[in-house]
């Protein structure tokens, strides 16, 4: 049975560098925000759930359009709600043919922007956080051409960095490139040992 170790971190906090680091070193990765991105392309289950629920995000191909869903959320936060509730188990589903897929790896990468937002920590053997100053990640995100606003909606979203830097099994600073690459190896080196240690009862 592989060892599962989530990757979360706030948006702009560099956690999808930080994933290709780790599928770099021969992990497998599986990525939430691919799955939800490929679960919204036309006639996939997730863009046929939210064009039942919400038919004005659905576009001209009748793909989700992401900057329609996120005014709809704007103008009625209960609407995150109901997507959630219809996606949450496609994404889950998804997971598991991963896990199913990757079942010989000894380390497989569970990569999820809100791991402790949907108590997905459950699934995991251990728990990686990306993390960074406040300025940085502004800075990171604002660069990418989003809002202040949307950003703050975001952000309200999620759970603090410091509450999750204090649940996590390993803190990854992504200050610079080098940083991250030494933390990523520290991290695999340690699970290495707790695989090696807990053996006989991973069989």
């Amino acid at each position: 049975m592989s060892f599962r170790l989530g990757l979360t971190g706030s948006i702009g906090m560099g956690k999808s560098t930080t994933a290709a680091m780790f599928a770099a070193a021969g992990v497998p990765v599986w990525d939430a925000d691919a799955t939800v991105h490929r679960l919204y392309a036309p006639g996939q289950p997730g863009a046929l759930a939210v064009g039942a629920l919400f038919p004005s995000a659905l576009d001209a191909e009748a793909a989700v359009d992401r900057a329609s869903l996120r005014r709809l959320i704007a103008a009625d936060p209960s609407v995150i709600d109901r997507l959630n509730a219809a996606i949450h188990p496609l994404v889950a589903a998804d997971r598991a043919r991963f896990l199913a897929d990757n079942a010989l790896a000894p380390v497989v990468l569970l990569d999820i922007p809100l791991l402790f937002e949907t108590r997905a920590e459950g699934g995991c053997d251990a728990v990686a956080v990306v993390s960074a100053p406040a300025e940085t990640q502004r800075e990171r995100v604002l660069a990418r051409g989003m809002t202040p606003a949307d950003f703050a909606l975001i952000l309200s979203r999620q759970m603090p960095d410091a509450d999750k830097r204090a649940r996590a099994d390993y803190i990854i600073p992504t200050t610079s490139l080098d940083a991250a690459r030494a933390a990523v190896k520290d991290v695999l080196a340690d699970i290495q040992r707790r695989i090696a240690k807990d053996a006989p009862d991973r069989t």
